[in-house]
């Protein structure tokens, strides 16, 4: 048996798999502390989770489990000193976000960004450390770890980090496969105060204390494993083949496994390392599912039947909203735009325009903005997708209108399975689930409106 265990921002997902099929899965939700821009998660709560949800499994797979392995949520940031520290800043803490405002106006912003194919945003490690160091505050810590560090030092006694969660700090080589010197020397900050590299299937054996308490074997190899959105890319294209992956949740991301490292410099897709040779490339957005449930809390007469009403309400109202426009940038907007300064708002609005109008809008302009991220991936022909967003038909066939693609339903694209794949690369499971193609009208008029859709 495979432990998977992804550590996500909201909840710990654990699922026991063998043959490619989930044998028991549970799930433990997290906490995130906020005030203002500040947002962040307790080391403790999260070890005792992992402890918790671990002892849960049933004695008799647990008997079973040969190899452990972690995702993590990308860009978390948890600074130690004398290895004390209980404070982990997720990707979505935004105090960094005037320090980072003003680095992307220099040149050695596109400098960086094409050494890491991390973008420059508020959300990386490298913008947390350029705040610290800008408010100096770097020398009130002597180590600077995240999540996959937290989670490795628990179950093996070593601090170690991947290369692919590595990949996703800004302070990591993409071409030496190595911290950057450079950008370590920027920002004042030694490779010795971060964790030491390894590959994503390397693996360590458990400390034995810890698994003589959550009832393990002591022979149990913990493998470090790679970031959640890299291997739910992965997980995606070993289960269809198809290389291109759409998520849609609270907010969404468009992905592309390749061979090939590419970089925007203008636009700034993200560039992560998988393993030897697979890159996985990509654009995220803020504002995916959140846009739809800010429309419902705003403009649904009835909430309880808001998702029942809107295939009628969509079958009932015309492409295009009779030219209303919806910038959805309710939560500022990481690609192509990467900053929390750019805000929403209903354009061509007049006094002909409903309630059914600005629903349609609101939709429409979300998916309008994934189809800017489409283009930036150089997605052309198929994506696999996922969310509770696919769960209303008449949004699917949206989305593939609007991205004039056609939209592979998958559930496939999990993490935990992105791990295994990565534990046992001969199980290939090619399962293309429901496929819904663009409607050739619709996605001509999309086509059309696309072209100035994002005009004001």
């Amino acid at each position: 048996m495979f432990l998977g265990i992804d550590i996500g921002t909201t909840a710990i997902k654990f699922g026991v798999i063998s043959g490619r099929n989930i044998r028991h899965s549970h799930s433990i939700q997290l906490t995130t502390q906020i005030e203002g821009s500040t947002q962040i998660q307790s080391a403790k709560a999260i070890e005792s989770a992992l402890r918790q949800g671990t002892q849960a499994l049933p004695a008799a797979l647990k008997a079973q489990i040969k190899t452990i392995a972690f995702s993590t949520a990308m860009h978390s940031f948890m600074p130690e000193k004398n290895g004390q520290g209980d404070a982990i800043y997720i990707w979505s803490d935004n105090q960094a976000s005037q320090t980072i405002e003003a680095f992307r106006k220099t040149e050695m912003a596109r400098t960086f960004y094409q050494e890491t194919g991390t973008p420059i945003h508020a959300m990386s490690p490298f913008a947390k450390l350029l705040h610290l160091k800008e408010q100096g505050l770097l020398s009130s810590y002597d180590h600077f770890y995240g999540l996959k560090e937290l989670a490795m030092r628990l179950f093996t006694g070593e601090v170690r980090i991947d290369r692919s969660t590595a990949s996703a700090t800004g302070l990591y080589a993409l071409q030496e496969k190595t911290w950057s010197d450079a950008i370590l020397a920027y920002l004042s900050v030694t490779a010795e105060q971060l964790a030491p590299l390894c590959e994503p299937t390397d693996c360590f054996l458990i400390v034995p204390e810890l698994a003589e308490q959550l009832g393990l074997s002591q022979q149990v190899a913990v493998m470090c494993g790679a970031s959640d959105g890299c291997l739910a890319a992965y997980a995606g294209y070993r289960s269809t083949g198809i290389p291109n992956s759409l998520t849609i949740g609270t907010s969404a991301a468009i992905r592309k496994v390749t061979s090939t490292p590419s970089f925007d410099l203008d636009k700034q897709n993200f560039c992560y390392y998988l393993k030897e040779g697979i890159y996985v490339v990509g654009a995220p957005s803020n504002n995916g599912g959140s846009v739809l449930a800010w429309a419902k809390e705003t403009f649904a007469e009835n909430g309880i039947d808001f998702f029942q009403a809107l295939p009628h309400l969509l079958n009932e109202t015309a492409i295009g909203s009779q030219g209303l426009r919806f910038f959805p940038y309710l939560n500022g907007e990481r690609a192509p735009f990467w900053t929390n300064q750019v805000t929403a708002g209903f354009y061509h609005l007049t006094i002909a325009h409903r309630r059914p109008e600005m629903i349609r809008a609101t939709i429409e302009g979300m998916l309008m903005n994934i189809r800017l991220l489409k283009d930036l991936v150089q997605v052309a022909d198929q994506v696999t997708v996922s969310g509770g967003f696919f769960q209303t038909r008449a949004l699917a066939q949206m989305t593939a209108d609007v991205l004039g693609v056609a939209c592979c339903l998958s559930e496939a694209n999990e993490p935990i399975f992105g791990l295994y794949d990565l534990y046992d690369p001969t199980t290939v499971a090619v399962e293309i689930g429901e496929t819904i193609v663009p409607d050739p009208q619709s996605a001509n008029s999309y086509q059309q409106i696309a072209a100035s859709y994002f005009q004001s």
